[in-house]
C-alpha cells in the first residue's frame, strides 16, 4: 500500500483542529427558550403505613418586616439576626399554606381548606384545583377537619355560595366553634374571623361533629390539644401500621423563628404564653419520638431535633419514600 505520509497522531490532530474550527464558525441564530419564572412543587404524596398522605400547597406568599409578626416581644434586631444566621433575608419571610389530605383506604380526610376563591387573584386558594390535579375530586372528600377557624383554614369551605366539598361531613373543636359563632363576636377584634365563621362554617353546622383533645376522628387519627393560637386549636396525630405523622397546623408558623425560639411571641397567637407552652410541648414530643410532621406554614414535610432552648427543623428527604 502506498504511504500518504499521514501518521495516526497527525490524523487525529487534523480532525481535532477541524472540529474546533467548526465550533468557532457562526451558526444560524435560534430563538432562546422563554424564561419560565420560579417554580415550587405544588404537592407531595407519600405513604404512611396503609394511609396515603398528600400535602397540598394552597399558595405561597412573602411578607415584609417579619419582626412585626414573630418575636414581637423582642428587639427587632434580634429577629433579623436570627434569620441571617440561618441564611435567610432579615427583611422578609415566606408564608406557606399547606392543607393535607389523608386517604385511609376507607375514607378521604382533608385537614383545612386553604384560603379559597377570594385569594386566587394573588395565586392562593388552590386547594380544590390541586385535589383534582392529584386525582381526588372535591366530591370524594368524606371528612373535612378544621384545626381552627382562622381565614386561611376555613376560607375554602364555600365555592360560589355552596359547599366546596359537597359530600363531606365536618369535624371541629367544640371550644373553637363556641368561641367564634356567637353574634357578639362579629364586632371589634374578633370581627373578621367571626364574620367568616358565620358565612362559611355556620351554614354547615348540621353536618358538623365536635371533638375534644384525645378524641379519635377515625381509626388511627387522633386530636391533641394545642390551644393558645386560638381557643380550640388542635393538632392531629396519625398512626398506621406503626408509622406515625403529626399535622401541627399553626402550632409553629415559621420553621426558624417559631421553632428555634418557641418562647418568642407571635402576632397571630391569641393567648401568647399558652401558645408558646404548646410549641414546646408538641415539638418536644415530635423531637423525642423522631416522627415527621406537616406544619401548615412550613416549607416542607420535616422533622425537628432539640437545639438549645428550641428545635432545629430538618426537611424530609427520602425517608418517607422508602
Amino acid at each position: 500500500m502506498e504511504s500518504t505520509g499521514m501518521t495516526r497522531r497527525g490524523l487525529f490532530a487534523t480532525a481535532g483542529a477541524a472540529s474546533a474550527a467548526a465550533a468557532l464558525s457562526p451558526l444560524p441564530a435560534t430563538a432562546a427558550a422563554p424564561m419560565q419564572g420560579p417554580f415550587q412543587a405544588t404537592y407531595r404524596r407519600f405513604t404512611l403505613g396503609a394511609f396515603e398522605v398528600t400535602a397540598l400547597v394552597d399558595g405561597i406568599t412573602p411578607r415584609d418586616a417579619p419582626e412585626t409578626i414573630f418575636g414581637t416581644d423582642q428587639d427587632p434586631a434580634d429577629v433579623g439576626a436570627l434569620l441571617e444566621a440561618n441564611l435567610l433575608p432579615s427583611d422578609k419571610a415566606m408564608f406557606y399554606f399547606t392543607p393535607t389530605v389523608v386517604n385511609t383506604g376507607n375514607e378521604v380526610v382533608l385537614f383545612d381548606t386553604g384560603l379559597g376563591a377570594g385569594a386566587r387573584g394573588g395565586g392562593l386558594g388552590r386547594t380544590r384545583a390541586l385535589l383534582a390535579e392529584t386525582g381526588i375530586a372535591p366530591e370524594a372528600v368524606d371528612i373535612l377537619v378544621l384545626t381552627h377557624f382562622h381565614p386561611d383554614h376555613i376560607g375554602g369551605l364555600m365555592e360560589d355560595g355552596a359547599p366546596a366539598f359537597p359530600n363531606a361531613r365536618y369535624v371541629a373543636s367544640a371550644a373553637e366553634f363556641d368561641f367564634w359563632s356567637p353574634e357578639e363576636r362579629r364586632t371589634g377584634a374578633t370581627e373578621r374571623v367571626a364574620n367568616l365563621t358565620a358565612a362559611n362554617v355556620l351554614p354547615l353546622a348540621e353536618k358538623m361533629s365536635f371533638v375534644a383533645p384525645g378524641d379519635s376522628i377515625v381509626s388511627g387519627i387522633e386530636t391533641i390539644d394545642a390551644s393558645g393560637h386560638t381557643p380550640g386549636h388542635f393538632v392531629v396525630h396519625l398512626e398506621s401500621e406503626g408509622k406515625r405523622l403529626a399535622i401541627t397546623a399553626d402550632t409553629a408558623n415559621h420553621y426558624v423563628l417559631s421553632l428555634q425560639r418557641p418562647d418568642w411571641e407571635v402576632l397571630f397567637d391569641m393567648d401568647k404564653a399558652k401558645a408558646a407552652a404548646m410549641r414546646k410541648s408538641v415539638f418536644g414530643m415530635i423531637a423525642a419520638d423522631k416522627i415527621p410532621f406537616i406544619g401548615y406554614h412550613m416549607p416542607s414535610v420535616g422533622y425537628v431535633e432539640p437545639m438549645g432552648d428550641g428545635f432545629r427543623f430538618v426537611a424530609a428527604s427520602y425517608q418517607l419514600d422508602l
